[in-house]
């Protein structure tokens, strides 16, 4: 009997360490870094890398639900399997500048290019264009419109306009609904399961979190919040299950690349890891946590 309890709980405890080492992926990209990368959480090790065209960069990617990678590299999107099988690349236009690129809940793919106007498009699951929707921001450069577009399940998008340091929401008829002020060159927008927006601010350096109904803002973190480390271009967050904030630390404005690159930090502001150093690893401003 004993011999048995003493089985089990080594099953028990194996299932859980495996549990455990399974969520420590992360599969992350970067202006400047010219691939895309699965790394190992706890040893900061590349485990699998995909190599970008020269001229392109990766701003947006994340591993769909059929377990394959899909990127946004600038110059367009593609769906990749993880031995490099490119199942459909679709093609932003000359002068156009694609950097979204999300799986939506029905299987379907959101793209957002940055162009006059903007484009918001819709492909089906072979990487066809079904739809597509159109906001012009009215910022000329079209390098200094947005990042990150966020899809909502109000058939709305949530715009971060790095021109203007604010976000915007826009209905399916691209009628501006919200407008809220954050500073920065505002990146990503992730909605909280309280519906809150989490924020990040870019070259602002801090990240913040807004109530969409009121229009404000009522959590910020700044460099100053965070001592142990420097926040440059605050770049893609996550809240974790674990209620912990990851958030990519982009050091591609500043000559000082020693801070780390990814930061995971707890309620109260406490830095409790850092992806650590790796000489390969160059500028992130993506990241997508997963289990395998």
């Amino acid at each position: 009997m004993k011999k048995l309890k003493l089985k089990t709980l080594l099953i028990l405890l194996l299932a859980i360490s495996f549990s455990i080492s399974a969520q420590n992926k992360l599969l992350v990209g970067g202006s400047g870094w010219g691939q895309v990368a699965i790394l190992d959480k706890t040893s900061g090790e590349i485990e699998w890398s995909h190599q970008l065209d020269k001229g392109t960069e990766c701003n947006d990617a994340e591993m769909t639900r059929e377990g394959n990678i899909l990127i946004g590299y600038k110059k367009g999107a593609k769906l990749i399997t993880k031995d490099q099988k490119v199942l459909w690349d679709f093609k932003a236009e000359l002068e156009q500048e694609l950097f979204t690129a999300t799986q939506l809940p029905n299987g379907n793919y959101f793209l957002a290019a940055c162009a006059h106007p903007a484009r918001f498009i819709t492909l089906n699951k072979k990487g066809k264009k079904i739809s597509e929707q159109n906001f012009e921001l009215e910022i000329k450069n079209v390098h200094g419109q947005f990042r990150q577009v966020l899809p909502t399940k109000n058939k709305t998008l949530i715009i971060p306009v790095f021109g203007t340091g604010e976000v915007i929401e826009i209905n399916k008829k691209s009628k501006v609904i919200k407008r809220i002020k954050v500073g920065g060159n505002p990146f990503s927008v992730k909605i909280l399961p309280d519906g809150n927006w989490l924020v990040a601010c870019g070259d602002a350096h801090k990240f913040v979190i807004v109530d969409p109904k009121t229009e404000s803002i009522v959590k910020s973190v700044l460099d100053s919040d965070l001592p142990e480390v420097s926040l440059y271009f605050v770049a893609e967050p996550h809240l974790l299950k674990n209620g912990n904030y990851l958030f990519a630390n982009w050091n591609g404005h500043v000559k000082d690349k020693t801070q780390p690159k990814i930061i995971e930090i707890d309620y109260k502001n406490n830095v409790v890891w850092t992806l650590p150093y790796n000489e390969q690893i160059k500028n992130i401003s993506t990241i997508y946590p997963f289990s395998e």
